[in-house]
C-alpha cells in the first residue's frame, strides 16, 4: 500500500506546484503594463486636434489631406506588424525573447484593427463610399513617393559609382526622327523621265536586232550562190 501512495504524493505535489507557479505567473503577467510597441501616433493626434479647432474651423480641404496623411501613417504599421510579428514568434518560441515583446505586438494589432474602423468611418463621414477607398489610395501614394525618392537618389547614386569605380559613365545618344517629304515636283521629275527612257531602249533594241539579223541572211544567200 505504502508503495502505491509514494508515487501518487509525488505526482500530486508535482502537479500542484505547477499548477500553483503558473497562476501566480499569470496574475504577475495581467498586472503588467504593457509597453507600447508604437510609441506615439502623432498624424492622428494632429487630425483630431484640427477636427476639434471650431474658432476659425479647418477647412474641410485640409482636414481631408490630415485624415489622408493618418491613413499612410496607418499603413506603414500594419506593413511593419506583418514583417515583424512572424520573426518575433520564431524567437518567442527559440526562448531569445520573453513574451512581453510579442504581447504588445498583439496589442498593437489590435489597436489598429480599431484604427483602420475608425478611419473608414470618418472618411465616410465626408464622403459616402470614401472609407473602402481611402487606404488603397494610401497605398498608391506611399508607391508614388517610394519612385520619387528612388528617381531622386539616381544622380547621387551614379556619383557614388562614378567615384568608387573610377570610371564616369557615359550617356547613351539619342537619335532625332528625320521627317521625309515629297514635293509634287520632285515626284513629277522623278517618274517622268522613265518613259522616253524605256521607249528609246526599245527602239535601240529593236534597231540593234533588226542589224544582227541583216548579216545573218545576207551570208545565207552567198553560201547558196556558191
Amino acid at each position: 500500500m505504502a508503495s502505491v501512495l509514494v508515487p501518487v504524493a509525488y505526482i500530486i505535489i508535482v502537479f500542484g506546484s505547477l499548477f500553483i507557479i503558473s497562476y501566480y505567473y499569470r496574475k504577475q503577467a495581467a498586472s503588467r503594463i504593457l509597453e507600447p510597441y508604437f510609441p506615439s501616433h502623432p498624424e492622428r493626434n494632429t487630425y483630431v486636434t484640427l477636427l476639434q479647432k471650431t474658432d476659425p474651423p479647418t477647412p474641410e480641404a485640409v482636414l481631408k489631406s490630415a485624415l489622408v496623411r493618418r491613413a499612410i501613417a496607418d499603413v506603414f504599421r500594419v506593413m511593419r506588424i506583418r514583417e515583424d510579428k512572424p520573426a518575433l514568434q520564431n524567437l518567442v518560441q527559440k526562448g531569445s525573447v520573453g513574451d512581453d515583446l510579442l504581447n504588445s505586438l498583439i496589442a498593437a494589432e489590435k489597436e489598429m484593427e480599431a484604427e483602420i474602423i475608425e478611419v473608414m468611418s470618418e472618411a465616410n463621414s465626408f464622403v459616402e463610399g470614401w472609407g473602402p477607398m481611402i487606404f488603397p489610395t494610401a497605398n498608391e501614394m506611399i508607391a508614388n513617393e517610394r519612385m520619387r525618392a528612388a528617381f531622386e537618389q539616381t544622380a547621387d547614386r551614379r556619383m557614388e559609382l562614378e567615384l568608387r569605380y573610377g570610371r564616369k559613365a557615359q550617356n547613351t545618344p539619342t537619335i532625332a526622327p528625320v521627317a521625309v517629304t515629297m514635293t509634287p515636283s520632285d515626284s513629277a521629275s522623278s517618274t517622268s523621265p522613265a518613259v522616253p527612257k524605256a521607249n528609246g531602249q526599245a527602239a535601240s533594241g529593236e534597231n540593234t536586232a533588226s542589224d544582227g539579223e541583216g548579216p545573218s541572211k545576207s551570208g545565207k544567200k552567198a553560201k547558196r550562190r556558191k
